[in-house]
């Protein structure tokens, strides 16, 4: 079997996969199926496997937690019909396929950020819907719980928690990342004419360091905790 899935993180809070999962003859998408293989049999096998995945989670305050599956599990075969026209089941289709749900909500997506944070104060500032503030400052309160340390929540609280890649496959479904930057190395070197030969460097203009300074959160932070003028060295009383 290959396939390739996508991650989504719904509004809840729970992960939710779409994947495309493909039975394959003897030696991977190159050839058929053999007869027996047939899509009923491989839409048994899914919810078997579902109903039987499991994988154990930490322990909090003396009570253990696990994941499975939810049962909100739909299994579809994709046939001619799923696509558009006379548009062919080809690899590229199920490509867009999968494209279509890898990108599905995006617009209306809770927001995790683009980079880590370094202090809860940042939330503050962060231009970001009250529902995606509340997740990533629920991940960075539990990442201080010691018996949570080996979750490293705090690291990926921009992630709402989630640590999981967006994207995966297995090595037999289609091309892999790695033959696919070869072939972006190769193209750039083929873009490497007589008009732009390798080693030339265009100076466009100089850059001058002119030194480092706070982002605006930190710029926040450090004017909440400074005193106010005048209030230096005086005792403070209860």
């Amino acid at each position: 079997m290959a396939f390739a899935k996508v991650a989504e993180y719904q509004r809840r809070g729970a992960v939710h996969f779409h994947a495309v999962i493909r039975l394959d003859g003897p030696d991977g998408g190159h050839t058929p199926p053999p007869a027996w293989a047939t899509a009923e049999l491989l839409t048994d096998a899914i919810h078997a496997a579902a109903a039987k995945a499991r994988v154990d989670g930490p322990t909090v305050d003396d009570r253990a937690h696990s994941f499975t599956f939810g049962r909100q599990l739909d299994v579809r075969t994709i046939r001619g019909a799923d696509f558009p026209g006379d548009q062919a089941l080809t690899d590229r289709a199920v490509a867009a396929y999968i494209a279509k749900y890898a990108t599905k909500g995006a617009e209306t997506a809770t927001g995790a950020l683009d980079r880590p944070l370094k202090f809860a104060a940042e939330l503050a500032q962060l231009d970001i819907s009250d529902h995606a503030r509340r997740l990533i400052r629920t991940a960075w309160t539990l990442g201080a719980r010691k018996d949570l340390d080996h979750l490293r929540l705090r690291a990926w609280a921009h992630m709402l928690g989630f640590r999981g890649h967006f994207s995966t496959k297995s090595r037999t479904y289609s091309t892999t990342l790695g033959a696919l930057r070869t072939a972006r190395a190769d193209w750039r070197r083929t873009q490497n004419t007589p008009e732009h030969p390798t080693g030339t460097t265009h100076v466009l203009a100089h850059w001058v360091f002119a030194g480092t300074g706070l982002s605006a959160a930190e710029e926040w932070l450090a004017a909440s905790l400074t005193p106010a003028p005048g209030t230096e060295g005086e005792p403070t009383h209860a």
